[in-house]
């Protein structure tokens, strides 16, 4: 009972969360994007953009930046409370990304950083998720014959006995069923506000790691703000090609992690 109530405010917490990311718009109700990078213009960002173009693009459109701080003196009490995502996930990761960035000089190495803190304190989380997952797969041949067991039995009893088997199996391999959900509300509103941090602070957008700009995209450092195989052909002739690696990289990385998962569950069942 106490898991089940712990489930539904954690849904009630994850629906009445507010402070989402918001965008510039036109007239016409586009996406207004800055012409230097093809970075979306985001209208509640938290602090102060330092890049000439980027500052003229929102005075243009009316949004209010010279009442923010700057970035290297915003604080998550920073433009009072702005509801639950943001008061508590969103501006304290802004603010943790924002120190470790001027700490280590680079907020792409700062990304790097605060990415492994994060898998580092829901690790326990993770790892029991994967665990729940195997135990699943070992359960998997009793569940198959229980099911056959009772394939073309309908009745009330007998369905009452095939929900006490199930549960006698999942006591058995040590399952849980809710845990797949209490998991995943966990670690969601973490990993978005992570993701919509770096949305609304300008300094990252702005900066560069390894040569990549940061508020750049593959696709527009190729093809511009707008699909043009012109666009494509001054950006292999500037050097600005290298942006390709980064959606290889992702490919290749998430291959080979998939690869060695694969391996590992092949060698669990083999034992």
């Amino acid at each position: 009972m106490k898991k089940k109530i712990l489930i539904v405010l954690l849904v009630v917490l994850t629906l009445s969360l507010t402070g989402c990311t918001k965008y510039v718009k036109d007239d016409s109700g586009k996406q207004v994007r800055e012409s230097t990078n093809g970075q979306s213009l985001v209208s509640n960002i938290l602090c102060q953009p330092e890049n000439e173009s980027i500052i003229k693009s929102y005075k243009k459109y009316d949004v209010k930046i010279d009442k923010l701080p700057k970035c290297d003196e915003f604080v998550p009490a920073d433009g009072g409370y702005e509801g639950i995502w943001s008061t508590l996930f969103i501006k304290p990761l802004s603010w943790l990304i924002i120190k470790i960035g001027q700490f280590v000089k680079n907020y792409g190495l700062a990304i790097i950083i605060v990415t492994l803190l994060i898998r580092l304190i829901i690790f326990p989380i993770s790892k029991k998720s994967v665990m729940q997952s195997e135990n699943m797969k070992k359960a998997s041949k009793d569940l198959t014959k229980l099911q056959n067991k009772y394939k073309n039995k309908t009745s009330q009893e007998d369905q009452m006995k095939q929900a006490q088997e199930m549960m006698a199996i999942y006591k058995k391999y040590d399952i849980n069923p809710m845990s797949g959900c209490l998991f995943a509300f966990i670690q969601m509103p973490l990993f978005f506000a992570f993701l919509e941090s770096l949305y609304r602070i300008p300094a990252v957008f702005e900066g560069k790691f390894l040569t990549f700009n940061l508020g750049t995209s593959p696709f527009n450092a190729l093809f511009g703000t707008k699909f043009s195989f012109d666009h494509l052909a001054d950006a292999f002739s500037t050097g600005s090609w290298i942006y390709i690696l980064l959606p290889i990289l992702v490919g290749l990385a998430t291959f080979f992690s998939f690869k060695m998962n694969s391996g590992m569950t092949s060698g669990n069942h083999d034992q």
